[in-house]
C-alpha cells in the first residue's frame, strides 16, 4: 500500500499559505477603536471677545476664574485642530 502522508503535507502547507495570504486583506481590526469626535467650536463675534477680555482684566490677580478660562482657551485650540 502506499503512503499518502506527502499530498497530506502539500494540502496541509498550501492550507496554511492561504491562510496567512488572506489574513493580510483583512480591513477590519481586530481590536474596535473608539470614535473620534470632535466637539463643535462656537464662534463669537468681536465684540463679544471685546466685552469678555475687559471683564477677564477686571478680575483679581491669581482668579480661578481667570484660569478657568486659560483651560476652556486651551480646549478651544485642540477642538479647533481635531477636524
Amino acid at each position: 500500500m502506499m503512503s499518502n502522508a506527502g499530498c497530506w503535507k502539500r494540502r496541509l502547507a498550501a492550507l496554511a499559505i492561504a491562510t496567512i495570504l488572506l489574513t493580510g486583506c483583512a480591513t477590519v481590526a481586530s481590536e474596535p477603536r473608539l470614535a473620534t469626535v470632535c466637539p463643535p467650536v462656537v464662534e463669537y463675534t468681536r465684540e463679544v471677545q471685546a466685552r469678555a477680555a475687559e471683564e477677564s482684566s477686571q478680575l483679581p490677580e491669581g482668579s480661578l476664574i481667570a484660569e478657568m478660562l486659560s483651560d476652556y482657551a486651551a480646549m478651544r485650540d485642540q477642538a479647533r485642530a481635531c477636524d
